[in-house]
């Protein structure tokens, strides 16, 4: 009997720990894919681009000794330094994603000009000039492999590196440059052997700088003066034959504290379109998280002013003293009053399709300043307000404004909603609709700077609100005028966190 218990036992058991393994599952707050049309845009401003790196590019000096037999010269000392690459072309070059791998660069007749200094050195002379140098069948073919490292950076492997030079062709300059350009084949063959062997190591040299840059950029950015957003990466890229995706974390936190928020992400799918170079899903994870930290950081609260509502209301409609003396109509007023709002929890966000809404559940407080200076309390009452969000893209920067759809006032049990409550209630919704939501959206017309390394903007871009996530899909295009910044620490306007913390968000 007991023996029959065991496999029932590990069966049990196997299934538990399948359970937890799907438990533990960390979903994105944001992915961003990239599509064969980036690459295919890519490969062409990165062709551009390397044309002005290709002149910073540090090439090792090339030396080597070399017999001249028909001179009967037993050897000749050379050495090529300060070898700068003057201009480049690879008519045939092509990217293409590699399944769980990567990126695949493919060249091949591909030429260079290249200018450099010489010396030579034989047993009865010694020389030095200018020369220019002409490459011609150039071959390359290498996977850029993309990782995830320790601190939820992506980090990129040249892999599979192979560059092939098939001739070169050294022209020399100078009083003698006849009579070296006379002996010149016998010295491209070892500099087509020396060429070969360094090209894949300075190729790959490259790519680990680009993740020395890389992990200079900081994954926390401070987005104003109560969060920090979080956009690290929580996976390795995820490729694929037709798109790159990268699942980002996406979420906020408080300004002093990384603790994550009492909720996780739903998994979300991005739709298999090719259309756009670019396509970003946002999660309502990363909204909801925005809400709780702003919410705990003491964020979601203002107070107003008599003469402060008084401006909103003169810009905005017409009648506002009428709106004051029904107030003092219903709690005899006589002083200047005092409104504060307050959230009384984090909003509530819903993204249906074609449908993005927020709930503020808040506390409103009016208060009174008698003669004496003494603050007197009138009435406080818990309010829901509904509100529908507009998204657009301006520039670089997500821009988010608010529309009130309901307000109504939470009343105690047993109360009735009699004509003071729904008077009052008409009072207070026009207050948050002409005085505090045209503060809320002063605010938000700020926007969300969207990162924008190496000068790259957003055009042709579309906003679309689907079930649980945000899809925004863009095209790209490149700033040619700009100089490029190999540095890669280029974000627009967004305010990189420097600092040390306390606590790590939990991944």
């Amino acid at each position: 009997m007991r023996t029959k218990q065991v496999p029932v036992l590990w069966a049990c058991f196997l299934l538990w720990s399948l359970y937890i393994a799907s438990s533990q599952t960390v979903y994105p707050g944001i992915t961003a894919r990239i599509t064969q049309r980036a690459l295919d845009y890519g490969l062409q401003v990165g062709m551009k681009v390397l044309e002005q790196l290709a002149k910073e590019i540090v090439i090792p000096d090339l030396n080597g000794s070399e017999s001249l037999k028909f001179l009967k010269i037993d050897y000749v000392k050379y050495n090529f330094s300060n070898i700068k690459i003057n201009a480049f072309s690879f008519p045939n070059t092509s990217l293409a994603f590699v399944p769980g791998v990567g990126i695949r660069a493919l060249s091949n007749h591909g030429t260079a000009n290249i200018s450099t200094n010489w010396s030579v050195k034989a047993p009865l002379f010694r020389d030095s000039g200018a020369a220019n140098l002409f490459l011609s069948g150039i071959y390359f073919t290498g996977i850029v492999a993309f990782t995830r490292n320790d601190f939820g950076y992506p980090a990129l492997e040249l892999q599979d590196c192979h560059v092939q030079v098939s001739h070169a062709r050294v022209s020399f300059f100078g009083s003698l440059s006849a009579l070296y350009n006379s002996f010149a084949e016998p010295m491209e063959k070892p500099i087509l052997k020396n060429l070969n062997e360094m090209l894949c190591p300075i190729a790959i040299s490259q790519v680990e700088q680009f993740n020395v840059n890389i992990s200079a950029l900081e994954v926390l950015t401070k987005i104003d003066n109560y969060t920090v957003l979080d956009c690290s990466l929580i996976s390795p890229p995820e490729i694929t034959e037709n798109h790159l995706d990268f699942n980002l974390k996406g979420a906020f936190y408080p300004l002093e504290s990384l603790v994550d928020p009492p909720f996780t992400p739903a998994p979300f799918q991005l739709p298999e379109s090719r259309d756009s170079m670019l396509y970003i899903g946002i999660s309502e994870y990363f909204f909801k998280s925005a809400s709780f930290a702003h919410y705990v950081s003491g964020a979601l609260g203002t107070t107003l002013s008599t003469r402060e509502i008084s401006n909103y209301f003169n810009q905005n409609v017409q009648g506002f003293g009428s709106v004051l003396s029904k107030i003092a109509e219903i709690y005899v007023l006589s002083q200047p009053f005092i409104l504060q709002m307050m959230a009384t929890g984090p909003p509530m966000v819903n993204l249906q399709r074609n449908n993005f809404s927020l709930e503020f559940p808040a506390a409103v407080i009016m208060l009174t300043q008698l003669d004496n200076s003494t603050i007197q309390p009138i009435v406080s009452m818990d309010f829901v307000a509904s509100t529908s969000v507009g998204l657009a893209i301006l520039g670089q920067k997500l821009i988010c404004s608010l529309s009130l759809n309901r307000f109504r006032l939470s009343l105690p049990e047993n109360s009735q909603r009699d004509a003071k409550v729904v008077r009052f209630e008409n009072i207070l919704s026009s207050i948050l609709h002409f005085g505090v939501l045209p503060l809320a959206n002063t605010k938000l017309q700020q926007g969300f700077p969207l990162p924008n390394p190496y000068n790259i903007s957003f055009i042709n871009s579309d906003i679309e609100v689907l079930e649980g996530y945000l899809l925004v899909s863009s095209d790209l295009a490149y700033d040619t005028s700009s100089k490029p910044q190999p540095n890669l620490n280029s974000w627009g306007d967004l305010n990189l966190v420097h600092r040390p913390w306390t606590e790590q968000p939990t991944h």
